[in-house]
């Protein structure tokens, strides 16, 4: 079994780069191997793929989208499905996961058993700002602002489409919460006594570090699901959900402070 090769790169460039390494080797099965169907060479193409990938050690689930890629692309011309729709489902895409090629961020949305837990956690008495790093369609955060009324509760989010349906669902339910359009990366953390993030692996120690930076002592930082590597969490709540998640809790801590137990 060859040894996989670790590599800092843009997890979408080194598909690309497995796809077009597949490509040239099924170029040259062509010319010296006996005739083979287009779908027999797709697969073909889509095996070696698979292969590169797993020998560069990219992530378990990349295996079988460069398998499958060529492959269903040949399956579905077949078809002869009109171009457009291949348009409007690239169109789609972009607009509902943003950059996700570069962030590594997809959609996740929290589950009700997630707000339920939240709702309980978060402080009942006391005002506070919360804010939701990559807030989706906004429910998480409609749904903690009606039952939450001490807390001022804001989402950012990168991908056009929910943070449409977010800011509308908002105007509707005249929800007091704050969606805004734009990257977590530029938010200044330090306005935010509670931040909540649900995203993947990939930003974690980047996140890290921004919270380290930019939190202020005595403040929160809560991961859903995913979390910082090396850095063990104050506390953890088990959510009881189709996904099995768990919540993180760190608190942000100064070298001269000793910080109560409740938020």
């Amino acid at each position: 079994m060859p040894t996989a090769i670790k590599t800092n790169c843009s997890p979408a460039l080194l598909a690309l780069f497995s796809q077009l390494i597949a490509l040239t080797v099924t170029v040259l099965l062509v010319i010296v191997s006996p005739p083979l169907t287009i779908f027999e060479l797709a697969l073909v193409q889509g095996i070696l793929a698979a292969f590169i990938s797993y020998f560069l050690k990219m992530a378990a689930w990349w295996i079988p989208i460069q398998l499958c890629f060529l492959p269903v692309m040949v399956a579905t011309l077949a078809f002869e499905f009109p171009p457009v729709w291949f348009g409007i489902g690239f169109i789609t895409l972009v607009l509902v996961y943003g950059k996700t090629y570069q962030t590594q961020v997809p959609l996740y949305l929290s589950s009700y058993a997630v707000t339920q837990a939240l709702s309980t956690y978060l402080p009942q008495k006391k005002d506070f700002s919360f804010i939701d790093l990559g807030c989706g369609c906004g429910g998480l955060l409609s749904a903690l602002s009606k039952t939450k009324t001490n807390g001022a509760f804001h989402g950012i989010e990168a991908a056009l489409l929910p943070y449409l349906i977010g800011k509308t669902k908002n105007l509707l339910t005249k929800s007091s919460c704050n969606i805004q359009c734009g990257d977590l990366w530029k938010q200044n953390l330090s306005h935010y006594d509670i931040v909540y993030a649900y995203l993947s692996p990939a930003p974690m120690k980047m996140l890290w570090e921004k919270i380290c930076g930019e939190m202020r002592p005595g403040s929160i930082f809560i991961s859903n699901t995913f979390m910082i590597p090396g850095v063990a969490p104050d506390s953890c709540i088990e959510i009881n959900d189709f996904s099995g998640s768990t919540l993180y809790i760190w608190r942000i801590k100064s070298d001269n402070d000793a910080l109560g137990s409740e938020p």
